[in-house]
């Protein structure tokens, strides 16, 4: 029989969490369902909590503005976004009792063998020559395939318009880009942010809080001038030390594992090109700060880069922000890509709205440029009650487009003129092109994206696990004061000579200035302490025989366990500056 003192760290954080109400199985009278998990009081708590120090550092502290998007997608937007082709994971299925695994991680738990950029194909003929089988009944497995990720749903009564529930919250902002830019007035750079649910049909999620089915993301998208990565802000934290792990370390096989992260100063890895520039390092250094704010372990943190054949469809650089966990080891919480212009352009090509941005130059600048001239004998019949159409989108094409399509119809070549959902052929004998000098006030750009994307049910457990400490006597919770869900545990001694009352007066004084406190009065003062330590409530405070003398309390701090007695009026300002 197995004793607690048995059991891994993982089952004990696991087992706390349910018994003192930070997490629960979801559906648990039904059986539960994998990939799904119920915040409890304090769990919930404890969540928003970590999502109010997030808003800190990115709406308050970056100035970053937060919306509010559907949770159900049309397929379209999807669709242009490459998630309907490539948002997939390598599937296996036993023949016997019909299971299905992620193929990937079955062959990683068989094998030391890292299938990180495998192919289906790749990943076959590792599941053939190591002989793998299933796991549960021992059974052969087909073949590998791809399967999608999304949640497919339909929209409206009749079930023809199809939808799924997002994969990430990221559409919503780039779909809304043209508003939001009106709102930041085509000032680049500006920062939008959006926290909410998202839904990924895990083919076969074991490992508890760390791969759900539905999980809170909160990202944040900084747009940027395609050709201006620098940040003004960067200096701030240029000479921050993080530890890194490049992808030319991870791939060096000369380099012990133990060996491969390396400390470095976002100025020097920018400089290095270890960092591709400065955005992606700032938020680097912000993603860190938020972390460590919030209370997880410095030590077993990092940051690392993907390796080339693992890059998302969007991105040309990405950094994980990996967190260690001693039964999952070093796993992703958040993610910091650049995605390029990728969505945007996506967006733009698909809905034929233009989503690029007039940027204005500080200076006019003399450039030079063509002037066209429409032959309106041969496009007048050609285009017919399109030619203003035609005419109006040749004239706002911009210096390079314009070059292009001088070039392609030189060339004898068609070029073709894209305005909204139609598309024009242009040939060589509908114009001419004179080269000019032209002063320009400014260009249009379509803004290139740098995105934080941070897990929140991760780095909760994460930080749960980080917390968590076995004593001899006690098993506690060292939650940081800032994002603990009960700050205060309020005692009286005994339940007499009117110490309750003043207990009960004192917590509701706490939380009448926004100070979580709770009134215990059940069992033993030291059974009383033990419950709150393992709460991971930072303070208690006990009404006693001398309260009564000099209206004074004691003020227990839960991790060293230090005691210091203060007036009872001092209780809340005391309590303000520690949290």
């Amino acid at each position: 029989m197995e004793t607690p003192n048995t059991k891994d760290k993982y089952e004990k954080v696991m087992d706390l969490a349910k018994r003192r109400g930070y997490l629960w199985s979801s559906f648990e009278i039904y059986g539960g369902i994998a990939g799904f998990v119920d915040y409890a009081p304090l769990g919930a708590m404890l969540k928003n909590n970590i999502i109010d120090t997030w808003r800190k550092h990115y709406i308050t502290n970056e100035e970053f503005y937060e919306i509010d998007c559907p949770t159900i997608t049309p397929h379209d937007v999807l669709k242009a976004s490459g998630h309907v082709d490539n948002f997939t994971d390598p599937m296996i299925e036993c023949k016997e009792c019909l299971e299905s695994y992620r193929a990937d991680h079955i062959i990683e738990e068989n094998v030391d063998i890292d299938t990180e950029g495998k192919t289906l194909e790749e990943l076959q003929q590792l599941m053939e020559t190591h002989k793998i089988t299933c796991p549960k009944c021992s059974g052969q497995f087909g073949e590998v395939k791809s399967y999608n990720l999304m949640f497919l749903t339909s929209i409206g009564p009749s079930g023809n318009r199809i939808g799924y529930m997002r994969p990430e919250t990221a559409q919503g902002i780039f779909i809304q880009f043209r508003r939001l830019s009106q709102f930041f007035r085509n000032k680049l750079p500006f920062g939008v942010a959006q926290i909410g649910k998202a839904y990924r049909n895990e083919i076969s999620p074991r490992q508890g809080v760390i791969r759900l089915r539905e999980f809170t993301q909160a990202e944040a998208e900084f747009f940027v001038h395609p050709t201006i990565k620098e940040h003004k802000k960067f200096k701030e934290v240029e000479n921050d030390v993080i530890p890194l792990l490049p992808a030319s370390r991870q791939m060096d096989e000369s380099l012990p594992k133990d060996e491969k992260v390396i400390n470095m100063s976002l100025k020097d890895a920018v400089e290095n090109n270890i960092i591709r520039h400065e955005t992606i390092a700032y938020f680097v250094a912000i993603t860190k700060r938020f972390l460590l704010d919030i209370g997880i372990d410095s030590s077993k943190l990092r940051f690392r880069q993907h390796l080339p054949d693992e890059m998302a469809h969007y991105a040309i650089d990405c950094w994980d922000a990996e967190i260690y966990t001693d039964r999952f080891g070093w796993i992703e919480c958040v993610g910091i890509a650049d995605r390029t212009d990728f969505d945007l352009k996506a967006h733009m090509e698909n809905s034929g709205v233009d989503l690029s941005i007039f940027v204005e130059y500080d200076e006019p600048k003399e450039i030079e440029t063509y002037e066209i001239e429409l032959n309106y004998k041969v496009v007048g019949k050609v285009f017919k009650k399109d030619m203003k159409l035609v005419s109006d989108a040749l004239n706002e094409l911009d210096n390079n487009e314009m070059e292009k399509l001088v070039n392609t119809i030189k060339n004898g070549e068609e070029y073709i003129l894209k305005v909204g959902d139609k598309e024009f052929t242009i040939l060589e004998d509908y114009l001419t092109a004179k080269k000019v000098q032209k002063k320009v006030m400014g260009e249009k750009v379509l803004p290139h994206v740098i995105e934080p994307s941070h897990g929140i049910d991760r780095i909760t457990f994460c930080l749960l696990e980080h917390s968590f400490n076995e004593e001899e006597d006690r098993t506690y919770l060292s939650i940081n004061p800032t994002v603990s869900p009960i700050k205060v545990g309020v005692f009286p001694l005994v339940n007499k000579q009117g110490m309750p009352e003043i207990a009960m007066d004192i917590k509701n004084n706490l939380r009448k200035n926004g100070i979580l406190a709770e009134y215990d009065d059940s069992g033993a003062i030291g059974r009383r302490y033990m419950r709150m330590d393992e709460v991971g409530a930072p303070f208690c405070i006990t009404v006693d025989g001398q309260t009564l003398e000099d209206n004074t309390i004691t003020i227990r701090e839960r991790d060293s366990r230090e005691q210091i007695r203060i007036k009872i009026e001092e209780v809340v300002d005391y309590i303000k500056n520690k949290l």
